[in-house]
């Protein structure tokens, strides 16, 4: 590929991506007492944040908000662990993997099968500009946000704002979305069972804890905390792909690795917040290869340098892709609506 012509970062880039994708392999296996660690680590702190916000509550319900927030931290990393799980990448066991990612998914309030099938749909067509609409944040090219009408621009504005896109969002796919199945061409009777089987769980635990919390108490904690998690969790997801160096092309010129590793960013986060995102900002090595836990993905980049800096972000840098809104398919950037408007 001509990274001169694309504006790919040529010079940060000297191994051909087939040949990085190769060398990814032996990353792939994962160390069974490693997973098994990291879960604990993640559910039992989870739990015990639970109960402390439990705790502040009686003492002032803004001490128990601000406590939600850790608590919320805790459930992200519990869903990327399910993440994992669905790339079949925790645990050597295939069936370890999906029972995990299903009793995960009643906490993260996600049908574990459904969403499997949608992500993998996300990783199979990324970048891909006939592929669009499964699995992604919508995004239109220049092009065809000029040819829509009046209205139809006033709605991709309403939907790209970021209210919209990191808080009315993510608690409507969380909350309420996820309670009804999504087919994709597929097998509609696993997807409700796994829709009403992880739906019936999520009334069985609530209920419990509702039992020996208080109903007005437990929706007061659990609530807050599930909308924290989700808008970091889409914050994410949005950051990873819709930076301004991604790539974007038709299928005619799509190449699935090619997309996969400059379609995603490097989000560089500081120690913290790395553990807490399960270092899901190494994401153009996560989408070159998926089978790669998350915990090696540091590992990675330590034997690999050259791929630290392609498609790096840091946190303060990620605060300007909410302004990204447009595939301008001339300079092969993301761009403003100010921008778009402004081309001839």
């Amino acid at each position: 590929m001509d990274y001169q012509k694309t504006g790919l970062n040529s010079d940060r880039l000297s191994t051909p991506v087939k040949d990085l994708a190769r060398a990814l392999i032996p990353y792939r296996t994962p160390d069974q007492l490693r997973s098994v660690i990291e879960v604990a680590i993640t559910v039992i702190p989870f739990f015990i944040m639970w109960a402390i916000c439990w705790w502040a509550y009686s003492i002032s319900y803004w001490l128990c908000l601000a406590l939600t927030v850790p608590a919320g931290a805790f459930l992200v990393r519990l869903f990327l662990i399910q993440h994992d799980c669905g790339h079949g990448a925790f645990f050597k066991n295939r069936q370890i993997n999906d029972w995990l990612g299903r009793i995960l998914g009643v906490f993260t309030m996600t049908p574990y099968q459904v969403w499997k099938r949608s992500h993998a749909l996300h990783h199979a067509g990324s970048g891909n500009l006939d592929k669009r609409g499964i699995g992604d944040i919508s995004t239109l090219t220049v092009k065809e946000y000029k040819a829509r009408s009046f209205w139809g621009r006033v709605a991709y504005h309403a939907y790209r704002n970021p209210i919209t896109l990191f808080v009315i969002g993510p608690a409507y796919q969380f909350l309420l979305r996820n309670r009804l199945p999504q087919q994709y061409n597929g097998n509609s009777r696993e997807y409700w069972i796994s829709t009403m089987g992880t739906n019936l769980m999520i009334v069985l635990v609530a209920g419990v804890m509702m039992y020996f919390a208080g109903f007005g108490k437990f929706l007061a904690i659990q609530i807050p905390i599930t909308l924290v998690a989700s808008s970091v969790g889409v914050w994410l997801f949005y950051v990873q792909h819709q930076f301004e160096t991604t790539q974007w092309d038709y299928e005619e010129n799509w190449e699935v690795q090619d997309a996969a590793f400059h379609g995603s960013s490097h989000y560089d986060l500081p120690g913290i917040l790395r553990w807490a995102s399960a270092n899901i900002g190494v994401h153009h090595v996560h989408h070159l290869n998926s089978k790669i836990p998350f915990y090696r993905l540091p590992q990675v980049l330590k034997d690999l340098p050259e791929l630290t800096e392609v498609k790096r972000l840091t946190l303060m840098e990620s605060f300007r892709c909410v302004k990204l809104h447009l595939w301008d398919e001339n300079t092969r950037k993301l761009v403003t609506f100010a921008q778009a408007r402004a081309m001839a």
